[in-house]
C-alpha cells in the first residue's frame, strides 16, 4: 500500500468515527445560536421549577428548608423576568424549549418524595435533589454569561452573573440548612 493510500484510508475512517452524530437541520452553527439555545433551555427549566419548588416545600418539615425553599421560588420567579430581558436584549422572543435535564432532576425529586417517610429524611432527599438542581443551574448560568462575554453581551453577561450569583448563594444556603439541622437529625432516626 501507498503512503498516499494510508492517508486516505486512515482520512475516510476519521470521516467515518463510530458515534458521531449528524446535526438537526435547525442545528446551532455559531456562537449566538447556541446561546440562544441555551436561554430556551433554561427558561424552560426555571418556569418547571415555579411548579416544583411549591410542592418541595409542601413536602419539607424543616422550617429553615421551608424557607430556603420558598425564599428560592421568589428568586426563580425574578429570574425568569431577567431572562426575558436577555432575549429582550438579543433581539428574540422569549421562548422555552424542553430542558430534558431539568425534566430529569425534577422527576428524580419527586421519587425521593415517594421513597421517603415524611420528616427528616425526607427533608435530607429534599436538600439532595436541589443542590443536584442548583449544580446543574451554576453549571449552565456560568456557561451562558461566559457565552454573552465572548460575544460582547456585556448587559446580558451581568444579568446572568447576577442569577448565577443567587443560584451559588441557594445551593450554600442548602448546604448550610443540611450541615446545621438536617443531616444530624436524620442520621440519628436510624
Amino acid at each position: 500500500m501507498k503512503v498516499t493510500d494510508k492517508k486516505q484510508a486512515a482520512s475516510s475512517k476519521q470521516e467515518s468515527k463510530k458515534g458521531a452524530v449528524k446535526p438537526k437541520s435547525d442545528a446551532a452553527s455559531g456562537l449566538i445560536e447556541l446561546f440562544e439555545d441555551g436561554l430556551k433551555d433554561i427558561y424552560w427549566a426555571e418556569k418547571a421549577l415555579t411548579k416544583a419548588l411549591p410542592k418541595m416545600a409542601k413536602n419539607a418539615t424543616s422550617p429553615e428548608l421551608i424557607d430556603a425553599i420558598n425564599n428560592h421560588l421568589i428568586e426563580t420567579e425574578e429570574q425568569i423576568i431577567r431572562l426575558e430581558q436577555v432575549f429582550e436584549l438579543i433581539g428574540k422572543k422569549a421562548t422555552a424549549k424542553k430542558c430534558d435535564a431539568m425534566a430529569g432532576l425534577i422527576e428524580e425529586g419527586d421519587g425521593i418524595l415517594e421513597e421517603t417517610e415524611i420528616g427528616v429524611v425526607r427533608d435530607a432527599g429534599i436538600i439532595a435533589a436541589s443542590q443536584k438542581i442548583e449544580h446543574y443551574e451554576i453549571a449552565t448560568y456560568g456557561t451562558l454569561r461566559q457565552f454573552a462575554e465572548t460575544l460582547g453581551l456585556t448587559e446580558a453577561a451581568a444579568l446572568l452573573e447576577q442569577t448565577l450569583d443567587e443560584e451559588k448563594g441557594a445551593d450554600k444556603k442548602l448546604t448550610e440548612v443540611a450541615v446545621n439541622a438536617v443531616n444530624l437529625e436524620a442520621a440519628e432516626a436510624d
